[in-house]
């Protein structure tokens, strides 16, 4: 456990954080990472907006000097909610293969997303299907689509960017 965290904290230092950082963590199972995207978040003065789809999750606290903001989705079939280019990046967790629309979870994220912003998708392995979640990002204008391997056992993450002028543009 402790090699996943030390991976973990290895990958969110990628992330240039700035004053007023912006995550929206969208997941079926808030966790110890949601706890730690709050963490990175407090020297910051970011916000971490939690959006919780139906699945086990585990309180998370909003650690001095950020914001935490939070959504309960009763189903898969329904949207989560956020302002269009409000977020510098996104993580969507275990939720992407699952809901019902998930074309339109990408819209949505897309415009939710600031230009030069990420995505990442993070996918327990027995659902993982890179090729299709590479398609799709594609399909919905992400740019530099990535497997990320080594970051945990049992997880595939994935990760493209938004970027200023390709696609749909703003």
């Amino acid at each position: 456990m402790r090699e996943r965290s030390e991976a973990v904290r290895a990958f969110l230092e990628l992330f240039q954080t700035q004053p007023g950082y912006k995550i929206l963590d969208i997941t079926a199972h808030s966790d110890a990472l949601s706890a730690l995207l709050a963490q990175t978040l407090a020297p910051v003065g970011g916000r971490l907006s939690l959006v919780r789809y139906p699945g086990e999750h585990t309180a998370v606290a909003a650690a001095e000097g950020m914001t935490l903001q939070e959504q309960e989705i009763a189903g898969y079939e329904k949207p989560f909610r956020a302002l269009p280019r409000d977020n510098d990046i996104v993580f969507i967790r275990d939720v992407l293969h699952r809901h019902r629309y998930p074309e339109r979870v990408l819209g949505a994220i897309y415009t939710t997303l600031a230009n030069a912003a990420e995505i990442v998708i993070v996918t327990a392995e027995e659902h993982a299907d890179d090729e299709t979640q590479l398609a799709m990002l594609e399909a919905a204008d992400f740019r530099a689509g990535n497997v990320i391997g080594g970051m945990a056992e049992g997880v595939h993450v994935v990760m493209a960017k938004k970027m200023h002028m390709w696609g749909r543009g703003l």
